[in-house]
């Protein structure tokens, strides 16, 4: 699905570089890549982060996994093919809104771990931060907020993760928030300290 269908297309370099767009908000382009299962709380601490990182005036926008799937990726389902193109094509968003000196913060099950991996390696090193959002799957199912474990169970449910569908854990994530330890404000707090010290909000 990934593969380059389009020809005689050339890159145009346009004229304003990325020093400059960063020195204008006075910080680093960045994607905050937010992985854990259904129900770990990875959306939630998103919109907490992407609100803290607003009050300090810095320029954040969060992708979440439903919405994007109301527009960007309402042509995709959840076979192992469509995660694939669904994280695809949300690793070139992210892309390109770091490339505008924007902190993007994703939050997708994101289950396998070669197409992480292949959004890490399609940005420049540092600017890929993996957050590894772990809960375990019976928490996960205790909290259920959706009622989609129940349905998973049940059998009206198909390619669910962490079910009938495997999610490939991070190895070695930049951040690793436990969310039966942390609440969602000190996992939040957690990441912008991480930003913070690795001068991401700062030109």
């Amino acid at each position: 699905m990934s593969e380059q269908r389009a020809t005689n297309i050339t890159w145009h370099e346009g004229s304003v570089s990325r020093a400059e767009r960063q020195q204008l908000l006075n910080q680093k382009g960045v994607t905050v890549w937010m992985t854990g299962l259904s129900a770990s709380g990875k959306s939630t601490i998103a919109c907490i982060l992407e609100q803290m990182l607003l009050h300090k005036k810095k320029h954040a926008y969060r992708l979440d996994g439903d919405n994007v799937r109301m527009g960007l990726n309402k042509n995709l389902g959840f076979s192992a093919e469509d995660r694939a193109e669904n994280i695809r094509r949300i690793g070139e968003v992210a892309k390109l809104f770091t490339d505008a000196g924007v902190i993007a913060i994703t939050s997708f099950i994101s289950p396998y771990k070669k197409d992480r991996d292949l959004v890490r390696s399609s940005l420049k090193p540092g600017e890929f931060i993996e957050v590894y959002v772990h809960v375990s799957l019976a928490e996960a199912e205790k909290r259920d907020p959706k009622g989609l474990y129940k349905k998973a169970r049940a059998g009206q449910l198909k390619n669910f993760t962490g079910i009938d569908d495997p999610y490939e854990a991070p190895e070695k994530p930049e951040i690793l928030i436990e969310t039966e330890k942390h609440k969602p404000e000190d996992a939040a707090k957690l990441i912008l300290e991480y930003l913070e010290q690795h001068g991401y909000l700062r030109a």
